[in-house]
């Protein structure tokens, strides 16, 4: 019989689940005093098995208390705000039985300005953050956007069969379809009786570059800054012919370029799609890989400075982010924050370490400075920073004092002016919206837009939880994110059982952000401890370094002192601990219960990385290498050598030691570790007679976060630990 058993659904895991997800903002209208905010929310449905967009708008939210609420066509892509927020440009797909069409459409308020069907110049839209473009020029009568190149733009190509089977490489994980990433420039003429633009008063040509390169490169990130110069990210072929993964990887080779375009008078009449080709130059060294250009304009609207994110090329996959800038009037560069390797007590700044990309317009103006504002990562919490653009000098604007909730801060769009929109949250209470702006004193103000809507019962059990971080004494500076059930904690008789669950990565962070999954374990009863270790970002540059080469000791030992630390402290105790994890916490999760065996009584794994040395046909190739401390080179081979290094840092070095039952979450169409990783895990693991099962889900990548996969995902570890989690002798 199989030992794991469904025990049924639970309907707090489905509330907290379906909850509303703050995603993205925008300031929208005419003026100042018409501007309101709109917020993006992502919904799971798990009757239809999807989630569904909705948008809310909250009209003068200063001082209204008004909102309105739209549900989202799933026809639209994506869709952007015009410099003067007069105007909207939407990339929509329209798809039925037999076809898909692809529409670019720009709205004044209620009226299409323009509009042109694209669906034989390009193949799909680019929506995601490493190429997608959407772009108004200053004028309003153009913009840039990102779609896949069509194979051959030629309705009259020959019988030549050969390039649509040509190899290409494509982007990896999530991007499997995404390999002729182009920027494409749409350009109309208004209509001064304020009707629709005709076809002939349109343009539509795709980018491409004047002068050859060594490696093929692919645009996108593209902005205008003036009505003939954009900048744009080049991501860049490798010398062997790949295209290294770049979902979660802040070190591929990839610059900042300024591209110059043609004069609509040099171009009037050329067949929509044509290629032109540009001038261009490459702004930014080889050795970083630089991301996200934004521009700043003066109050006469000439653009004086470009911002981007720097990360140095290869090593590691994420670390801490520089901030770097291009004087425009000078040509000079200059990094306006560096890299810092590690806090003092003069100053605890760690650095930055935000998401991919800034929002598309990060800047903010208070008395005569001008600011980029960030949320970065600040040890186990995001925070608000404002950066001046002039000094670089930082201020952390939500900073934690005593005694206040465990925030963890997201930002989502300024109003290039006094305001913006944030939303925040905490292990235990879902997020909220919130209004930032300056009052006539130029003191920050803020206003909550957005509560969720949670039942009453959900409600008060969430209020039995509590959090807190705890640092890990013994090895600095780790520490634990503990979120625990006051009543069950307090119980009489056995401590409730304690999941480790060490994120991924393993450069990322577990943070005090609301997790919907990680809240409705915790009210099942059980206390998890989401340890931050060695590697983990938010903490310096030093600790990031420090992993290197010591994958599977340095974290593991880490998380090992956390469990032993919680057992001190009379949180946890021995007998009652198990362990979950997923990518790089499915590593520790199964090195843990190899090199430690006795210590957890259950384990669950997802995606888990098995034996390094058998990552070759991950998207990231280069992973195993920079992570277990062995330079990576094109033309770098898996000698045997270095196949016996990476065997024996992994998990599968250890699998003869394995005495904790072992559950298996597999996604099938996983490029990032891929599925064979857990496959042969779990043969290994029935060779030896070892209690083991797996579930296979079809059409999933590595996150496993389709709706109906998540949730299977999360009963299948609850009941898991329900059956196996305390040790048979209790």
């Amino acid at each position: 019989m199989s030992l794991l058993q469904h025990t049924g659904a639970s309907t707090l895991y489905t509330e907290l689940a379906e909850l509303p997800l703050p995603v993205s903002a925008d300031f929208v209208g005419g003026d100042d005093t018409r501007t309101v905010a709109r917020v993006t929310y992502s919904v799971r449905d798990h009757e239809r098995n999807i989630a569904r967009s909705i948008t809310k708008t909250f009209p003068q939210g200063i001082t209204s208390d008004h909102q309105t609420t739209s549900h989202d066509s799933s026809e639209i892509k994506a869709f952007t705000t015009s410099p003067s927020k007069s105007r909207q440009a939407i990339l929509r797909e329209v798809a039925n039985t037999t076809s898909t069409k692809r529409f670019v459409e720009i709205w004044a308020g209620t009226q299409i300005e323009a509009s042109l069907d694209v669906t034989k110049y390009h193949d799909a839209f680019h929506t995601d953050d490493f190429t997608s473009s959407l772009s108004f020029s200053p004028s309003e009568t153009s913009l840039l956007y990102t779609a896949e190149a069509n194979i051959s733009g030629d309705d009259n190509a020959s019988d030549d069969p050969y390039p649509q089977f040509r190899y290409t490489p494509h982007f990896g994980e999530r991007s499997r379809t995404k390999k002729r990433s182009t920027i494409f420039l749409f350009r109309w003429t208004r209509s001064t009786a304020f009707t629709r633009a005709t076809k002939e008063d349109m343009l539509l040509f795709a980018l491409s570059l004047a002068q050859p390169t060594q490696v093929p490169i692919l645009f996108g990130q593209a902005t205008f800054a003036t009505e003939d110069v954009i900048y744009a990210s080049g991501h860049e072929h490798t010398k062997d012919g790949r295209l290294l993964g770049v979902k979660w990887c802040f070190n591929r080779p990839m610059g900042i370029w300024e591209i110059q375009l043609p004069e609509s008078a040099t171009v009037q009449g050329t067949p929509f799609g044509t290629k032109i080709s540009c001038n261009s130059l490459k702004l930014t060294p080889p050795e970083r890989s630089c991301r996200s250009p934004r521009v700043l304009y003066d109050d006469s609207q000439t653009p004086i400075k470009l911002f981007w994110f720097s990360n140095p090329v290869g090593g590691p996959h994420a670390s801490c982010v520089s901030l770097e800038s291009r004087d425009l009037i000078t040509g000079t560069n200059n990094i306006l924050v560096d890299t810092v390797m590690e806090p003092t007590p003069e100053n605890d700044f760690p650095g930055l370490y935000p998401e991919y990309n800034m929002p598309s317009s990060p800047f903010l103006r208070r008395r005569d400075h001008v600011y980029i504002v960030l949320h970065s990562l600040w040890r186990s919490r995001a925070t608000i920073l404002f950066i001046d653009t002039e000094s670089g000098a930082i201020s952390e604007e939500t900073e934690m004092r005593a005694g206040e909730p465990l925030y963890s801060w997201n930002l989502h769009a300024t109003d290039d002016k006094t305001r913006f929109i944030c939303s925040r949250s905490t292990p235990t209470t879902p997020s909220e919206v919130l209004l930032g702006y300056f009052d006539q004193h130029d003191n920050l103000n803020w206003k909550v837009l957005d509560k969720p809507t949670i039942s009453f019962a959900t409600e008060k059990a969430l209020s039995n939880l509590t959090a807190s971080i705890i640092p890990i004494g013994a090895r600095p500076p780790t520490e634990t994110l503990v979120i625990q059930s006051r009543e069950a904690s307090t119980r009489p008789g056995p401590k409730p059982i304690c999941v480790t669950i060490p994120h991924g990565g393993p450069h990322a962070s577990s943070t005090t952000a609301f997790v919907p999954a990680t809240a409705a374990l915790a009210l099942e009863g059980y206390t998890l401890s989401l340890p931050n270790y060695t590697g983990s970002m938010g903490f310096g540059e030093k600790y990031i370094q420090k992993l290197l080469g010591h994958c599977g000791t340095t974290d593991v030992q880490d998380v090992v002192e956390s469990v032993n630390e919680l057992i001190r402290l009379g949180i946890s105790e021995h007998g009652r601990q198990v362990v979950q994890g997923g990518s790089h916490g499915g590593f520790l999760a199964a090195h843990l219960i190899g090199q430690h065996p006795n210590l957890f009584n259950a384990a669950v794994m997802r995606n888990p990385v098995i034996s390094a040395g058998e990552l070759t046909a991950s998207d990231i190739p280069d992973w195993a290498y920079s992570e277990l401390g062995l330079p990576f080179t094109p033309d770098s081979l898996m000698t045997p050598t270095t196949f016996q290094i990476l065997f024996e840092a992994s998990p599968i070095a250890h699998v003869d030691n394995v005495r904790a039952p072992a559950l298996l979450l597999i996604g099938e169409d996983d490029l990032r570790v891929v599925p064979v990783q857990g496959l042969r895990f779990y043969h290994a693991l029935k060779g030896r007679k070892r209690s083991v099962e797996m579930l296979w889900f079809k059409g999933e990548t590595h996150s496993l976060d389709g709706v109906e996969a998540a949730r299977v995902s999360w009963e299948a570890g609850r009941d898991w630990f329900k059956k196996l989690g305390q040790n048979p002798a209790d």
